[in-house]
């Protein structure tokens, strides 16, 4: 009995979570991510996107995303790989730009971070970036490219700036227990997120999951059986939280 309860109420608080979600897609009050003080939509800003990998976008970055665009900034994606370290290269490059379609309407190599700036700031001068969003220090899944990607960004932020208005912001990365739960984070995430009283964390819900969904199915080659487990039980498919970076 003791399981058949524990059981029934976790199926409680996923439905519930995932009403949470459908609610606040219906809602008018939107988070207060990139609003201006009064708390109208802001200018539209120009997002880079910074990701290690061909479907990072879809299994990390979607909830990001799909605000941004559905507040009609202008989001950009750059990846700084083509995912090749199993020799699938050209393949998964065609598959994120319909992945970005979608969205938008060598694990063990150490990357060099000093290039990897120079090629972000490249970019945020070719498009106007004034908003980079990539992973933190910890990468979400901790792969070195994950991390080394934040390095670079964080480099950016701190050797070429100057006098240009540009922020970054990080995706935190939740723990093992939490990354696993699935829409139940969502609640961990908003509570957390109320805590900060200084505006530099702000806590996003996917509004679209179908759209999250489609997208990373445009990466066939990478869609078998247990990334299909990870984008339905991953909290990162239902929800981020966004940390400004000092």
């Amino acid at each position: 009995m003791t399981w058949i309860a524990l059981t029934l109420a976790v199926l409680v608080l996923w439905f519930a979570s995932l009403c949470k979600v459908f609610l606040e897609s219906m809602s008018a009050s939107k988070p207060a991510f990139l609003n201006d003080v009064a708390g109208a939509t802001s200018r539209r800003r120009n997002v880079l996107v910074v990701i290690a990998h061909p479907d990072d976008e879809s299994m990390f970055f979607a909830p990001v995303i799909n605000y941004l665009t559905s507040r009609h900034h202008n989001v950009h994606i750059l990846c700084m790989s083509t995912g090749n370290a199993d020799g699938m290269g050209s393949v998964r490059k065609e598959e994120l730009e319909l992945a970005s379609v979608v969205l938008k309407d060598g694990f063990g190599n150490v990357w060099n971070w000093d290039l990897l700036a120079s090629i972000i700031d490249e970019e945020t001068h070719t498009h106007s970036i004034d908003l980079i969003i990539t992973f933190d220090n910890y990468g979400i899944s901790g792969h070195c490219n994950h991390c080394d990607v934040h390095q670079g960004v964080r480099k950016l932020m701190h050797d070429a700036l100057g006098g240009r208005h540009l922020e970054a912001w990080e995706i935190i990365s939740p723990n093992i227990v939490r990354k696993y739960i699935g829409p139940v984070d969502i609640w961990l995430s908003i509570m957390f997120s109320l805590l900060d009283k200084d505006g530099l964390s702000h806590c996003l819900l996917n509004l679209d999951l179908r759209k999250s969904y489609a997208a990373m199915a445009q990466h066939s080659s990478q869609w078998v059986w247990f990334r299909k487990l990870f984008v339905t039980f991953s909290s990162c498919t239902y929800v981020s939280t966004l940390k400004k970076i000092a």
